[in-house]
């Protein structure tokens, strides 16, 4: 039986578009961040029917469709100073960023990139005496991320 070929945490790559108004496609990762959690979530409508017209002491059958997928990200680290304005702008400004996903070490043809508008949802600092200060984030893709297959090596 073969080992898994499992994934590093350098290989998984959280980035997102700072200024897309200055240098469109240049994304950025967010420094400082050292646990990131990604959760894809598709919500689902269920309807209850009838499984047997003819024998009704049956238990319903139960119909499952899928309704709308909300993918979100959340981060926990140190704080950056080199994050410290464009986050701070980017919370108060309600603004959609382009955010991307990235697994640098997908295989040719694989999914390797989860990209699309996003909001920053929370960002959050404390502080300890002693310590650095740290951060925790949420954001919320708006709307499905659109899906891209790694390019094959030339």
């Amino acid at each position: 039986m073969a080992a898994p070929v499992l994934e590093k945490f350098e290989e998984m790559i959280l980035e997102v578009e700072f200024d897309p108004d200055g240098s469109p496609g240049t994304y950025t990762s967010i420094c400082g961040m050292i646990d990131v959690t990604i959760n894809r979530t598709l919500n689902v409508d269920e309807d209850e029917v009838p499984s047997d017209c003819d024998d009704e002491s049956l238990p319903l059958a139960v119909n499952v469709e899928g309704r709308s997928l909300v993918v979100t990200v959340s981060g926990t680290g140190k704080w950056a100073r080199q994050n410290q304005s464009k986050m701070k702008e980017w919370i108060y400004s309600a603004r959609k960023l382009n955010a991307r996903l990235r697994d640098a070490a997908a295989a040719p043809g694989d999914m390797a990139v989860e990209s699309g508008p996003a909001l920053l949802t929370a960002l959050n600092n404390s502080r300890t005496k002693g310590q650095a200060v740290s951060a925790e984030i949420e954001i919320r893709f708006a709307g499905r991320p659109v899906l891209a297959a790694a390019e094959p090596n030339p």
